[in-house]
């Protein structure tokens, strides 16, 4: 540790200082939660904009759906290229549909489990696209605070070492290893506390919208259950 007060000079507290003094070991700590930090701010922006664009998808096409016009005509006008998770599932429920008519247009047997099976995995692909970025979340929030905190007892263990060289206990010595140490828990909360706040937001808006999307297939198949029994 550099003897700046003994030199009489003024000891610079801001944060790159710090992070220029610090030892080699609690600069990569540092580095680590810096990065986890803005890659977490990065998936955070990416699942806000997503999940808003899903719910404005599914409102579109709940309007569609219910608006009275004929099922066939609505996934011949989704066409290959559906757009949002609704018209996904809509699409593999419809693909099944058609293709469980034969071509003297009798129904092959077992037609409502595989349609509610392609549509049960058409759910799965769209609960994993919300989820997917989640993890690295919930992880940051469970793990930076611990990594922060080994920077900071890291760092304190050098500054010790540093005053027994020294022999000097004066406040003037101790105080800017201290703070060095200190600014790894700090960048380690600074990581943690919006991550785990808004990993739980995310996970309950994308509970929201799977639990839209599973309603939304249970009420498809009582339509295609009840065309069934008509045929």
């Amino acid at each position: 540790m550099e003897q700046l007060a003994g030199a009489g000079q003024p000891v610079d507290f801001s944060v790159l200082a710090l992070f220029v003094r610090a030892s080699l070991t609690v600069q990569i700590v540092m580095v680590i939660l810096l990065a986890a930090s803005f890659w977490g701010w990065a998936i955070i922006i990416q699942k806000i904009i997503s999940f808003r664009a899903a719910k404005l998808d599914a409102a579109r096409f709940d309007r569609a759906f219910w608006s009275g016009q004929p099922l066939d005509d609505l996934y011949d006008r989704i066409g290959d290229t559906p757009k949002g998770a609704s018209e996904r599932i809509f699409s593999a429920g419809m693909t099944e549909w058609r293709r469980s008519h034969r071509d003297d247009g009798g129904l092959i047997a077992g037609a409502t489990s595989r349609i509610d099976r392609a549509m049960n995995v058409a759910i799965n692909r769209e609960t994993d696209r919300l989820n997917r970025g989640l993890s690295f979340l919930a992880t940051v929030g469970s793990t930076a605070p611990f990594i922060g905190l080994f920077g900071t007892v890291w760092g304190i263990k050098i500054a010790f070492e540093d005053i027994a060289i020294s022999q000097n206990t004066s406040l003037a010595v101790v105080a800017p290893g201290i703070a060095e140490a200190l600014v790894a828990t700090a960048l380690g909360l600074l990581a943690a506390i919006p991550a785990v706040i808004l990993y739980n937001k995310l996970s309950n808006d994308s509970d929201r919208l799977v639990g839209s999307y599973e309603s939304f297939a249970d009420e498809f198949s009582t339509i295609l259950s009840r065309q069934l029994d008509d045929e």
